[in-house]
């Protein structure tokens, strides 16, 4: 059966601007890092792209790494575009990274030109596709000159293999210095994409959010529900289908401590009060002063994918309540 995608994707979903580009994101991005390995089941991951972008969430975000294996994300997101999307190529935004190691010797990691120009060409083969819409580099490498790393960023854009650049996992001084080299070379870099949440302040606190704000440089937020901890699901205990249970590698049992469910428990009963469920208020609170683009989600559900757009409805705070939630979260 041929997909044809919802005439109505259109119609709810915000999109803004990133930062001082022409580019606009979806309020609401899907992230590939979780769920679209070699274990995972190609109808539930083709349910979760067609269910995201009929409903206007258009931003797929992946890494060369992403999987498991490293790559598989990739490879099945290739398979879903040529067998389902393709004629909706571009409406589409795509995002691949590399950072992290993804061969062995020492050329598949880190930040070398070498690297990041060889891991774009494996990327773009396992998708099928020419370029990527954005191009990353996926964490900052205290030992490759930051202006060799900028320049193969420069080279992916003038070789016509990605529209933009990324940096990942910056704080704001490495930022600030990588968008002068950047703008030197005219190459048109226009977003961060770091961890952020209520109980994840990071780039608040290494410069990143006031950097970004300044020079007019777009933030994409991953891990906006920490792991799933800002959400309702563990106040009742753990279940058994839940990714503590299933996939340990990023969020273990012993983080919901005493202290962290209690924490839970009174950002619930705000996001109550406010008609929304604890992870909508938590996708709401990162989008709430309009510095952050758009918040990168993981599901492995479609459920899960339309509750999260609802957060989209509600990204007005009351000073009463964010000082409220300052407080919980201390």
């Amino acid at each position: 059966m041929v997909y044809h995608a919802s005439r109505q994707r259109y119609e709810s979903m915000p999109y803004f601007h990133c930062g001082g580009s022409g580019l606009k994101l979806p309020g609401v991005s899907l992230g590939l890092w979780h769920n679209f390995g070699d274990h995972s089941c190609y109808e539930t991951m083709k349910q979760l792209i067609l269910t995201s972008f009929d409903h206007g969430i258009t931003h797929f975000d992946l890494a060369n790494n992403y999987g498991p294996a490293p790559g598989c994300a990739e490879i099945n997101f290739g398979r879903i575009l040529k067998e389902e999307l393709m004629p909706y190529r571009d409406e589409l935004l795509i995002s691949t990274k590399a950072g992290y190691e993804m061969w062995d010797g020492p050329y598949g990691n880190w930040g070398s030109r070498k690297y990041l120009l060889a891991s774009l060409d494996q990327s773009l083969r396992r998708m099928g596709i020419e370029y990527v819409d954005i191009f990353y580099h996926h964490r900052m490498d205290p030992k490759t000159p930051l202006e060799e790393t900028m320049g193969a960023l420069a080279q992916a854009v003038a070789s016509g293999k990605a529209l933009y650049v990324g940096l990942s996992n910056y704080d704001g001084k490495a930022m600030e210095k990588a968008a002068e080299i950047l703008q030197d070379l005219h190459c048109p870099f226009i977003i961060n994409q770091n961890r952020y949440s209520i109980f994840d302040r990071t780039i608040e606190q290494n410069g990143l959010k006031e950097a970004s704000a300044k020079m007019k440089k777009g933030i994409i937020s991953f891990s906006p529900l920490a792991q799933g901890m800002l959400t309702d699901r563990y106040l009742k205990g753990i279940p058994e289908d839940s990714r503590i249970k299933t996939d340990g590698r990023f969020l273990k049992e012993d983080a919901l401590t005493k202290e962290r469910l209690q924490q839970i428990r009174q950002l619930n009963e705000i996001a109550a009060e406010r008609g929304q469920t604890l992870a909508e208020m938590a996708l709401s609170w990162v989008l709430r002063d309009g510095v952050v683009t758009s918040v990168l989600i993981g599901a492995s559900k479609p459920a899960q994918i339309l509750e999260n757009i609802r957060a989209l409805e509600n990204t007005q705070f009351s000073q009463e309540e964010l000082e409220r939630i300052e407080q919980i979260s201390g």
